[in-house]
């Protein structure tokens, strides 16, 4: 029971920071979780993979409530999230078997560089002025959308997150409208959780290692305890985030990522040299 309460305490954060910064909660489950599971003691080769594993499973189900509300609003570019589907459900695939080939350091040394760069990206982002057209002239022909698809769905299953800080960037750039990328964005987050998730169970399916109440590296009181807490704390995020400065909460955020990002590496940085 004390297990699933702190499980419920990082869905509440990860849901909040989700509905603070817009971002998805990946960022911050990943990381709970693997303290969490290094205090349960779960084998330190399987936690992170599991961490990884389990943050892409709780994924699935904000991404439908978020979908459906940007779909009531008309935001999504369904013709773009069709195109770039069927490279995202390969690559999120392919993602959970190059994680599986992974040491968990590597994996952790790995997460904390992208979290690291996603630090120093909105910090360099929050000092640019100029604003880019919006008319979507820039956006590739359906094997370059195919192509790109592979390659977020990829690395966005390795990190366990859903793509947003992949896919917002590169659609903008495309001279997206903003608004129209994040909705887009979130649905390409459904088909790379799935994919992610499925290549993340049945890579773990047949390990030794894992604790009771596994399917692969899903680890289910950790999904279910998230879930529940995640969803609803998402929407208390966003009614205080019209109440803060949009950019303070931006570098906050980046602080936080900076800081989890350094650990991660400075944890791992022996290992992996070596």
């Amino acid at each position: 029971m004390e297990v699933l309460l702190l499980y419920l305490l990082v869905g509440m954060a990860a849901g909040t920071i989700a509905g603070l910064f817009g971002v998805g909660g990946g960022l911050i489950i990943v990381p709970a979780l693997v303290l969490m599971f290094t205090a349960q003691g779960i084998a330190p080769e399987i936690l992170t993979h599991m961490a990884v594993g389990t943050s892409l499973a709780t994924i699935i189900i904000t991404s439908i409530s978020s979908i459906r509300t940007h779909h009531g609003k008309r935001a999504v570019d369904w013709k773009i999230v069709a195109l770039m589907a069927p490279g995202i459900l390969v690559g999120s695939w392919i993602g959970g078997v190059t994680a599986d080939w992974l040491s968990g350091a590597w994996l952790q040394f790995l997460i904390g560089l992208f979290a690291v760069g996603i630090a120093l990206k909105m910090w360099l982002d929050g000092l640019r002025k100029a604003e880019l057209p919006t008319d979507g002239s820039r956006l590739p022909g359906k094997a370059g959308l195919t192509v790109v698809g592979a390659f977020i769905g990829w690395a966005s299953a390795i990190f366990g997150i859903g793509g947003g800080s992949l896919t917002v960037p590169f659609l903008s750039r495309c001279h997206i409208v903003m608004q129209r990328a994040v909705a887009t964005s979130a649905a390409c987050g459904l088909p790379i959780a799935v994919a992610g998730a499925l290549s993340f169970a049945v890579q773990g399916w047949s390990n030794p290692q894992l604790p009771q109440w596994s399917s692969g590296y899903i680890y289910w009181p950790a999904f279910f305890g998230i879930v529940l807490a995640s969803t609803w704390f998402a929407r208390l995020g966003a009614k205080l985030a019209h109440r803060l400065s949009p950019q303070l909460l931006k570098n906050c955020f980046a602080g936080l990522l900076f800081v989890i990002g350094v650990r991660f590496i400075w944890l791992n940085y022996a290992v992996v040299i070596n």
